[in-house]
């Protein structure tokens, strides 16, 4: 598969999935979406590769989801998405749910390298990997997403406080509450990523397959495979009564999602 909008590349025992739309910020189209899928899949299935790490191209590792970019509204074109709830149903399952829990399914241990805005889809990519190292300058901004392991991420009432006021997170917090293994310098941050990477690879390749086996097994008999299935029919209501609706009506979406828009004002940068 020729790929458009990422870049896949193998380095020893290593592979790197590269989101390659630095002039979009990352935004998640279809595309994007359909070639991170392959590429992982490839990298599960090569027996060369024991750790993936996942990272994006330019100033910030992903703005999330793509709401009408040139790009996508072409691909839009040439292949449509269908009409009615059904297949605005469909397609935020396929794409955005399905995809993110088989990629926190992988066999092999996963890594993602997060530097500048990790926002709304870009927590969720974040969130399905098994490590996250972040830079200095990560911001992160959690909703109520397809893929909600945010209860799971975080305290519950720390959850609650940063959901409710729609604000992000900066790499510190996100170390301090959990949800970041490691904070360094940007400089540094590609470095030091593939350093934990080349470690884990040292390991052999069917224990790493059983630790995260049993690790992933534990927290599903815990309810969270339930719990995020179940949260996306919580996401699709509020969706569909504000800005889905509105794009089935051929209507514009907004430049950014409200909850962006309020938490970039706190910053001063909206």
């Amino acid at each position: 598969m020729a790929y458009q909008q990422i870049e896949y590349v193998k380095s020893g025992r290593i592979a790197r999935v590269i989101l390659n739309r630095p002039e979009r910020r990352n935004a998640q189209s279809r595309i994007l979406l359909e070639e991170m899928d392959d590429a992982f899949a490839d990298a599960n299935e090569d027996d060369e590769i024991r750790v993936i790490v996942l990272s994006g191209k330019g100033e910030h590792f992903s703005s999330g989801h793509d709401l009408g970019t040139p790009e996508e509204k072409s691909d839009a074109a040439r292949r449509p998405y269908g009409k009615g709830l059904r297949s605005i149903y469909s397609r935020s399952r396929r794409l955005f749910l399905d995809n993110t829990m088989r990629w926190r399914d992988l066999d092999k241990p996963t890594i993602a390298m997060v530097h500048g805005y990790c926002i709304f889809g870009g927590w969720m990519f974040a969130a399905a990997m098994d490590l996250i190292v972040a830079s200095e300058d990560a911001q992160f901004l959690p909703s109520l997403l397809q893929y909600f392991s945010i209860p799971w991420d975080l305290p519950i009432r720390k959850a609650k406080e940063i959901l409710f006021q729609s604000r992000f997170v900066s790499a510190d917090e996100a170390c301090r509450l959990g949800f970041v293994n490691i904070v360094v310098p940007r400089e540094q941050l590609e470095a030091e990523t593939l350093a934990l990477a080349g470690r884990i690879a040292e390991s052999d390749r069917m224990t790493l397959r059983m630790l995260k086996f049993a690790i992933n097994n534990a927290q599903d008999e815990m309810g969270f495979r339930n719990s995020v299935r179940n949260a996306h029919s919580h996401h699709m209501l509020l969706g569909v009564g504000r800005f889905l609706h509105d794009a089935e009506e051929g209507k514009t979406l907004p430049k950014r999602m409200a909850g962006v828009e309020q938490a970039l004002k706190k910053t001063g940068k909206a």
